[in-house]
């Protein structure tokens, strides 16, 4: 077998893992079930190659909790990188942790079964979105548009109601007004809003 067969084996195989990956989290987040079936379809893989990637359910919802809370810390920097301070906080908040708290919702069953055997897995995950939530924190407080003294543990906690939101509903609109009533709270005597609760 020569050198470019095997690249591209293992392109193949990191495409199929991401696939089924990204599948398993839209059906999980929507109904909660674990479905190798309905998950390889979607895919557009084989369910023998769920299987190859994913023993059991259970390695597959380990899976995919853990990847959405990698690209929930790891698109941090990029926010930032391409927007302003307090728009990176909402974009953050509206796109990317309000899609992890509905996957997290849909998994919360098969969760408790899973992480009988992870039971630090949680405390590491709470962390971790503690320290996602302080980098924007402090990117915000250097701009001056909210105040120094803001506990990210307790603005995380502000942002648990985005827990109950149901993705086959319009849930934008609540998060939206989440995200007002939260900036009202951190907001500096610089901070300047319109009518709706947004930066003016």
């Amino acid at each position: 077998m020569t050198t470019g067969s095997v690249s591209s084996r293992r392109a193949d195989t990191r495409r199929n893992h991401e696939l089924i990956l990204t599948a398993a989290a839209k059906s999980l987040a929507g109904s909660g079930a674990v479905s190798f079936n309905a998950i390889a379809k979607q895919a557009g893989v084989g369910v023998g190659t769920v299987y190859r990637h994913f023993p059991t359910p259970e390695a597959l919802v380990l899976a995919v909790y853990r990847r959405e809370l990698q690209h929930l810390v790891d698109v941090v920097p990029s926010l930032l990188r391409q927007h302003p301070p307090e728009q990176a906080f909402r974009i953050w908040t509206a796109d990317h942790l309000t899609h992890y708290m509905m996957t997290k919702r849909g998994l919360a069953g098969a969760l408790g079964a899973a992480t009988s055997s992870h039971g630090d897995m949680f405390a590491k995950a709470h962390e971790a979105m503690v320290g996602a939530v302080a980098t924007l924190l402090d990117a915000n407080v250097e701009a001056g548009t909210v105040r120094a003294d803001l506990d990210p543990e307790t603005v995380l906690r502000g942002l648990g109601g985005l827990l109950y939101l149901d993705p086959r509903d319009d849930w934008r609109g609540p998060t939206e007004k989440l995200i007002d009533l939260l900036w009202r709270g951190m907001c500096t005597g610089k901070c300047h809003l319109d009518d709706g609760g947004r930066p003016a």
